[in-house]
């Protein structure tokens, strides 16, 4: 069987999962759990041989005239270079890895055959956007993305939260998507083709007219797909969905597709130094102000929420810098850490049973009771905060390198201070993210909240999941950074001295300063239970995620939390912690700049429609209406009266007549 087949195969057989699991789901249940798991299960090991085949080497291109459009044609192609090798690895890994965990953790889900059809679409979609080779069919699985994120983050959409988080995410992303959109579109215009071959090589030859704007248009989509400010705020509410969706769409799809597509076309935003210079600011301010968040969560998903947010905004600062190897190294060394840190976080959850969804203030004594969960977090968590020798280190050390190599002088693509922009956010953001991770781990595991009943073991397919992903999350950096640079662009991926002092240091103060402030506030502060934590039976932990959900408070979303006086955050960030645990009031702003003016507008349309149209239409209707009115007492059905009206108007056109001939 040729490359180019099993290449194709790859994203084929999920999309025929999902059509089959919809299918069958209702008339042979018993073929939905294999039809969830065997085609991300056989693309993983399809994309393993694309990958052994391609071996870092000559990119594989393929493809056939799909339409003629009379201008720019649309072409099916693939596009298969190390970077696609090696994500489309990432992808069928971490959804065979979910869609596994989802069997023990939905298992008595009445909608998990509709769930485990979207997760397969999903996946299907994200790995259409990594091979193609055209930008129109790359659109058709990015947009197939947002339509599965909607469905699968309103999965319980009985609730308030659900509905509204489902709904924010799509119409978020949309607005980005239009824009990119419209760049797409004068992409492909000013380069004649959107084959990406074609595009690049336009690119190399200075064919673009207009690249600033193209560059800016398609960083808008960007920004919205992959959450960066100032479209990022639809993922820490996406949280209301399934806890596995979450790790989904965090670790393999969705936010990742963002990051994948301006590592691809790169080129395209180098030829724009303005470009270059907003990705990197965009990339600092997501950065800060997600790290800044994440220390003021209370939900345990949406601190993971906001450290996914963070983590792109590496990637992106790698790209701003004009190094897509760090930042696409960095892209699969947090796929798999991010993916056990969501997953373990289900497990959490199921063990807390708390009547907040996750809340971290209610946790207690959790370690002794979900040790598989405690053991794997950590590792997750130690690969998060990048300490050495743990998978993070590695990657992020690659992004602050690429970082300090442009910002002392040498020659790059982006100017030298994009390079300062992204290096100091990037040290910053590494303080910060040790801090909230060692936050989380102390609340979650060593916490100071009400005791929860013993929902039993977890199922096993969950279990041996989170050992699975843990061996990447320590192992794979350490491995990685001396083979991937062979499979990318050549240039090196290992640590530099100074970085890694830097980052390996801050990152040591950032968890040493949480604990003291955790030591301080605890030895402060009584322990007081938080009210009776609701009692859920042993079994389906998604179900018991659901009722959480439905029943937690505060509402979902909301900036209000329960006070914790042992809470580190709340001591370190002192008064910025209210701001920060609303992300900043940014919903606020959006609210008074677009919600409320479109409501407004919505408003007055309504008033203009049923007082002005309504009432002209009214209007037309009444004179017609008055004199058939006046016509029907007319008709009176007497004989008499009608020839006596006869006689009268005989009478009458007599006498005009008469009155006219004398005139004449």
């Amino acid at each position: 069987m040729t490359t180019t087949t099993l290449a194709a195969l790859v994203p084929l057989l999920p999309f025929l999962g999902a059509a089959a699991g919809l299918l069958l789901g209702r008339t042979a249940p018993g073929f939905v759990r294999p039809l969830a798991v065997l085609p991300p299960l056989a693309s993983l090991v399809l994309a393993a041989l694309v990958a052994a085949r391609q071996g870092g080497g000559r990119a594989i291109d393929a493809y056939t005239l799909l339409t003629p459009t009379g201008s720019v044609p649309v072409d099916l192609a693939l596009h298969i270079d190390g970077f696609a090798a090696l994500v489309a690895i990432l992808v069928a890994f971490v959804a065979t890895c979910v869609q596994i965990y989802s069997t023990g953790y939905l298992r008595d889900d009445p909608r998990y055959p509709s769930y485990a059809a979207l997760v397969s679409l999903f996946t299907s979609a994200m790995l259409l956007v990594v091979y193609s080779g055209d930008l129109i069919v790359l659109l058709v699985g990015w947009e197939v993305m947002g339509i599965c994120s909607y469905f699968l983050v309103g999965h319980y959409w009985g609730t308030p939260e659900a509905r509204a988080a489902s709904l924010k995410a799509f119409l978020v992303t949309k607005l980005g998507d239009v824009p990119f959109l419209i760049g797409l579109f004068a992409l492909g215009t000013d380069a004649g083709s959107f084959r990406i071959t074609r595009v690049l090589g336009s690119v190399a030859n200075g064919g673009l007219g207009h690249p600033t704007l193209i560059a800016l248009l398609l960083l808008a989509g960007v920004a919205g797909k992959s959450a960066q400010f100032p479209l990022h705020t639809w993922l820490p509410d996406a949280m209301a969905g399934p806890t596995p969706v979450s790790a989904l769409i965090h670790a393999a799809t969705m936010v990742a597709a963002g990051v994948y597509f301006v590592a691809r076309l790169l080129p395209v935003f180098e030829a724009s130094a303005a470009a270059m210079t907003v990705l990197a600011v965009m990339a600092a301010v997501t950065m800060l102000g997600s790290g800044l968040a994440a220390l003021a969560q209370d939900d345990i998903k949406r601190v993971l929420a906001y450290s996914t947010i963070g983590q792109l905004g590496y990637m992106t600062g790698a790209l701003a810098v004009g190094d897509r190897g760090a930042a696409v190294f960095h892209l699969l060394s947090h796929g798999a850490f991010k993916a056990l840190l969501f997953l373990a976080a289900g497990a959490v959850i199921h063990a807390a049973g708390t009547n907040s969804l996750a809340a971290m203030s209610r946790m207690s004594h959790l370690r002794d009771r979900v040790p598989d969960a405690f053991w794997t977090m950590t590792v997750a968590l130690l690969a998060l905060a990048a300490i050495p020798p743990f998978s993070g280190f590695f990657s992020k050390e690659s992004v602050l390198a690429a970082a300090e190599r442009l910002a002392t002088g040498h020659p790059g693509p982006a100017p030298g201070a994009a390079g300062w922009i992204v290096l100091v956010a990037a040290l910053a953001t590494a303080l910060l993210t040790a801090a909230y991770a060692t936050r989380l781990w102390l609340l979650a595991f060593r916490g100071r909240g009400a005791e929860a009943p013993d929902h039993g073991r977890q199922p096993l397919t969950m279990t041996v999941v989170l050992w699975v992903l843990a061996v990447p999350s320590l192992a794979f950096g350490a491995l990685a950074y001396r083979t991937l640079p062979g499979w990318f662009d050549g240039r090196s991926l290992a640590p530099t001295l100074l970085t890694s002092v830097l980052g390996t240091g801050l990152a040591v103060v950032g968890g040493l300063l949480v604990y003291g402030a955790w030591q301080r506030a605890a030895a402060r502060a009584p322990r007081v239970p938080l009210g009776a934590v609701a009692a859920h039976p042993e079994g389906d932990a998604g179900l018991v995620e659901a009722e959480a959900i439905a029943t937690h408070e505060p509402a979902y979303g909301d900036i209000a939390q329960a006070p914790d006086p042992a809470d580190p955050g709340r001591l370190l960030l002192g008064p910025l912690f209210g701001p920060a645990a609303a992300g900043f009031h940014l919903d606020a702003v959006y609210s008074a700049m677009f919600v409320r003016p479109v409501l407004g507008a919505a408003s007055l349309v309504r008033f203009l429609d049923r007082e002005v149209v309504d009432t002209y239409v009214r209007g037309a209707a009444a004179l017609p209406r008055l004199l058939g009115a006046a016509v029907r007492r007319a008709q009176t059905g007497n004989v008499q009266t009608y020839v006596s009206a006869l006689l009268a108007g005989t009478v009458v056109l007599t006498v005009a007549v008469l009155l006219v001939a004398s005139g004449a």
